[in-house]
C-alpha cells in the first residue's frame, strides 16, 4: 500500500485549482459570496396577521366542542367557516377506563394481616382512571374537520353526546 498510484496521470490533481478558502477566490466552484447579509435601515414589514373568528354580528356562540364553535348561522373551524344548514355531526368514543388496585391498599393489607385477618379487606380497593379521548367530527358544504377532545371521567362521552345532539337539533 505504500507503493505510489500506478494509475495517476502527471497531468491531472483532484480537487480545486486554488487554494480553498483564499479570499476572492471561489472554492469548490462556488462564487464568493459574504458571510453576511446587509439589513434594511426601515426594517422588513411583517403581514399583519389575523386569526379567523366569527363574522360580525353574528352574535354569541350558541355551542363550543373543542376547536368547533357553532356561531349564528356558521360552524367555525381552524379551517375556516362552514354552514350549519345541513351539517352532519359525528362522535367517537377511543376512551378507556380501567379499574386497578392502588399501592396503598397491598401494603395495608400486608401490615393488617400480620395483626388480624381484617386486612384483607383493603384488597377490595378499587381505584378508576379513565384515558383517551373522545373524537368529534363535522362535515358541511364539502368540508370535514375532526377535533378530539379529553376524557376527563367515564361521563365525558354523555355530556359529549349531549352537546352533539344540540349540534344536529341547529343544523337541520
Amino acid at each position: 500500500m505504500s507503493e505510489p498510484n500506478p494509475y495517476k496521470s502527471e497531468d491531472y490533481e483532484w480537487g480545486p485549482g486554488g487554494q480553498p478558502g483564499t479570499p476572492g477566490q471561489p472554492a469548490y466552484g462556488y462564487p464568493h459570496t459574504p458571510a453576511y447579509q446587509p439589513t434594511l435601515p426601515e426594517g422588513v414589514p411583517v403581514p399583519p396577521q389575523h386569526m379567523p373568528g366569527p363574522p360580525q354580528g353574528a352574535g354569541a356562540p350558541l355551542l363550543s366542542l373543542g376547536d368547533i364553535t357553532v356561531v349564528g348561522d356558521q360552524i367555525i373551524t381552524p379551517a375556516g367557516p362552514m354552514p350549519l344548514k345541513g351539517a352532519v355531526w359525528n362522535a367517537m368514543d377511543m376512551s378507556r377506563t380501567e379499574e386497578k388496585m392502588p399501592t396503598v391498599a397491598i401494603v395495608l393489607a400486608v401490615i393488617f394481616f400480620i395483626f388480624c385477618l381484617l386486612g384483607l379487606l383493603f384488597l377490595l380497593m378499587k381505584e378508576k382512571q379513565t384515558t383517551g379521548f373522545i373524537q368529534v367530527t363535522v362535515t358541511s358544504g364539502g368540508r370535514h374537520h375532526a377535533t378530539m377532545i379529553p376524557a376527563r371521567g367515564p361521563d365525558t362521552i354523555h355530556w359529549v353526546m349531549g352537546q352533539l345532539n344540540y349540534a344536529r337539533s341547529l343544523s337541520m
